[in-house]
C-alpha cells in the first residue's frame, strides 16, 4: 500500500512538474515574441491610414481645382459686365442717333434746294442763317456723343462703309470710286451707325462690249417671239 501510494505521489508530481514546464515555455514564447500579433496588425493599419491619406490629398487636389475654375469663370463674368457696362454707356443712345439722323438729312436738302447766286429777301437770308445755325448745332450734338460723318466722295468703295446705289460711268477715275453721295453715312464710335449711299464709278464700255450686248438682247428677243423656242 505505502508503496502504491508512493508511486501515485511521484506521478502526481510529474505531471505537475510537465504542467510548469508547459506553461514556461508559452511563457518564454511569449516573452521572445511580444509582438507578433502586433506586428500582423501594423501593416494594416499602416495601408489603411495611407489609404485615407490618398483620398483626402485627392480629394483637396479636386478641391483647388474647382476653386481655381469657380475664380477663373468669376473673372470672366466681371470683365464680361465692364465691358456691358462699357458698351451700354457708349452705345445706349444708338437707337434715338439713328432716328435724330433723319431731320439731319432733311435740314440739308433744305438747304442744298436753295440757290445761293439768287438774291434774296433779308427775311430769308435770316432763315437761311438760322438753319446753318440748327445745322452747326446738331453736327456739334452729334459729334459730342461719338456720331461723326463718313467721308466718301473720291474715296475707294468700302463694302462695310457704303452701299452702292449705282455706277457712273466715268474714264478719268478707276473703277470702284465713290463720285456721288446720294445720302450721308454715319459712325457711332467704331461702330457703323449708318451706311452712306453712293454712286460708284465704272470705265465706260468698249464699242465691241456694247456691240455684243446688242446682239445678246436681240438673239433674245429673237427667241422670245419664235414660238418653237
Amino acid at each position: 500500500m505505502e508503496k502504491n501510494k508512493d508511486k501515485i505521489e511521484e506521478d502526481i508530481k510529474e505531471t505537475n512538474e510537465s504542467e510548469i514546464i508547459d506553461d514556461i515555455n508559452i511563457d518564454n514564447t511569449d516573452a521572445i515574441n511580444p509582438d507578433n500579433n502586433d506586428t500582423n496588425e501594423e501593416p494594416a493599419e499602416e495601408e489603411t491610414q495611407e489609404t485615407e491619406e490618398d483620398i483626402l490629398k485627392e480629394e483637396i487636389k479636386t478641391l483647388k481645382e474647382e476653386k481655381i475654375r469657380v475664380l477663373a469663370e468669376m473673372e470672366n463674368l466681371r470683365k464680361r459686365f465692364d465691358r456691358e457696362k462699357i458698351d451700354s454707356i457708349k452705345y445706349g443712345s444708338v437707337n434715338f442717333a439713328r432716328d435724330i439722323l433723319s431731320p439731319g438729312d432733311n435740314l440739308e436738302r433744305a438747304l442744298s434746294a436753295i440757290n445761293q447766286e439768287e438774291e434774296h429777301p433779308q427775311s430769308i437770308k435770316n432763315l437761311i442763317e438760322g438753319l446753318l445755325m440748327v445745322k452747326k448745332e446738331l453736327s456739334t450734338a452729334l459729334e459730342k456723343n461719338g456720331i461723326t460723318k463718313i467721308e466718301s466722295l473720291d474715296k475707294k468703295f468700302d463694302p462695310n462703309l457704303h452701299q452702292a446705289m449705282m455706277e457712273i460711268e466715268n474714264n478719268d477715275l478707276e473703277e470702284g470710286i465713290v463720285v456721288q453721295e446720294i445720302q450721308t453715312g454715319y459712325m457711332m464710335h467704331d461702330r457703323l451707325l449708318r451706311p452712306a449711299m453712293v454712286g460708284v464709278s465704272k470705265k465706260p464700255q468698249k464699242p465691241t462690249e456694247v456691240e455684243s450686248d446688242k446682239e445678246v438682247k436681240s438673239e433674245s428677243e429673237d427667241s422670245e417671239k419664235d414660238p418653237k423656242n
